[in-house]
């Protein structure tokens, strides 16, 4: 089995990341295969040549028996179809192990919109909060902000991983292609590393 290593560009994906791949690893059914604690990059740094190969060599080298690596950002202003596979070639050259590449479409917030009716009442969500019905289409942490109660403050480290454990991912993935992305790939990984665990599910 093994683990998989998230390199992410965000505190707060450090926290939240393991918690969503874990949850959507034990819908499959697939808990030989486990996380490591990310390793974080500047986003300005990772899309450089060679930063996102160095940091595939120190991430490997700093983490335990790692079976595949996902590279996890937001699109920010660069298009995710171009990115992604200018990506994943480069990870490709430096490592024999799967790997996958998912831009999130503007920031990994608007999958929380996606399924904005499960997080009512957390973190200070407002109690009728409603998804909307494009939510890659709007700024996601401006969308959290404006669901908040009076009051309310949008914390990314301490929100983002009640967010990450409560949200309800089926929802979400329904309004939100490049979550769903995420799940297909996680999928993919899974079965390359667990292959007669995942291929049951």
């Amino acid at each position: 089995m093994g683990n998989i290593l998230p390199i992410v560009e965000g505190q707060s994906e450090v926290i939240s990341m393991p918690i969503l791949i874990r949850r959507i690893l034990a819908q499959i059914e697939c808990y030989p295969l486990g996380v490591v604690k990310p390793y974080r990059v500047k986003r300005n740094k990772v899309i450089r040549e060679e930063q996102l190969e160095n940091v595939v060599k120190i991430g490997l080298n700093d983490r335990e028996d790692i079976c595949a690596i996902m590279v996890i950002l937001d699109a920010d202003d660069d298009c995710p179809h171009e990115l992604s596979p200018a990506l994943l070639n480069r990870l490709k050259k430096v490592t024999d192990l799967p790997v996958s590449v998912i831009i999130a479409k503007n920031e990994l917030e608007c999958w929380f919109l996606g399924a904005k009716e499960s997080l009512r009442g957390i973190r200070g969500i407002k109690t009728d909060a409603i998804s909307p019905q494009n939510p890659e289409d709007i700024n996601g942490k401006g969308g959290i902000k404006r669901n908040l109660i009076i009051g309310g403050y949008y914390n990314e480290v301490d929100d983002q991983p009640a967010f990450a454990d409560r949200f309800d991912i089926n929802q979400a993935a329904l309004k939100c292609p490049s979550l769903n992305r995420f799940i297909n790939k996680l999928h993919s990984l899974a079965a390359e590393c667990a292959p007669a665990t995942a291929n049951n599910h």
